[in-house]
């Protein structure tokens, strides 16, 4: 059986479609996404009204759940506090503008996904029980054990980082989807996982950056410089330092 873990779309349409054209290509029996559907991009409405159109199943993603789950500022605060400009801009500033985007029908649509997927490939957003932690591609094996054995699964895939890998333990193949609107490892291109008899494969696909670009200017998304440079480069580009006030 092939499946595909398409996930982190981040309201990138132009990057959703060219996957979408490349999965036609490939013909997987069971594509299933991996959330954050909605949030960082401009148009997050049609990214779900595309997604449901397709009928992929999947999970529920932190920036999804933070539409309706304003107080979990406070908790991620606390565990982080070096995001906090980070979860300020999230929080303050994409959350409003994606709820009014995308409305109420949208938003509930969102809550009524589960926290995992379970096929030839369990699917969970980050890791199970947070949807907010997750270990990146240099973690241990003894940490992707520890988090993704106790699933009782053999093949396990997650995304929220933004940088695909996989990893083949004993017994277990833990791998990441990377991002289709928001690749974080320094190739700009969409990415996605395909598992193919069991054997996990990062797939990259080319897109119309710049056509994105435009539209995340064209529909005043906020911080959308900053946005724009992290899809034309592939990486996180961290929110500016507010002034010192004098």
């Amino acid at each position: 059986m092939r499946v595909a873990l398409v996930s982190d779309v981040h309201g990138n349409l132009t990057a959703l479609e060219a996957v979408v054209a490349d999965l036609r290509r490939r013909a997987p029996d069971l594509v299933v996404h991996g959330g954050d559907l909605a949030l960082m991009g401009p148009r997050p409405a049609e990214v779900i009204d595309r997604i449901r159109e397709l009928g992929w199943p999947g999970v529920v993603g932190n920036t999804d759940e933070l539409l309706w789950r304003p107080h979990e500022y406070e908790r991620q605060l606390a565990r982080a506090p070096r995001l906090a400009r980070l979860l300020d801009l999230i929080f303050d500033a994409y959350a409003p503008d994606t709820r009014e985007r995308l409305g109420e029908a949208r938003v509930s649509w969102l809550r009524s996904l589960p926290a995992e997927h379970r096929s030839e490939l369990t699917v969970v957003h980050a890791q199970p029980g947070d949807l907010w932690r997750a270990p990146m591609p240099d973690a241990d094996d003894e940490e992707l054990s520890r988090i993704y054995r106790p699933l009782g699964s053999a093949r396990v895939g997650y995304g929220h980082i933004h940088r695909p890998f996989a990893r083949t333990l004993d017994g277990l193949t833990v791998a990441n989807a990377g991002s289709v609107g928001l690749p974080f490892d320094g190739d700009p291109r969409a990415a996605y996982l395909l598992l193919d008899d069991g054997v996990p494969k990062t797939i990259r696909v080319e897109y119309d950056i710049e056509q994105e670009v435009r539209a995340v200017h064209a529909l005043g998304h906020p911080d959308a410089e900053r946005l724009a440079e992290a899809r034309r480069t592939g990486r996180f580009v961290a929110p500016p330092t507010p002034p010192t006030s004098w």
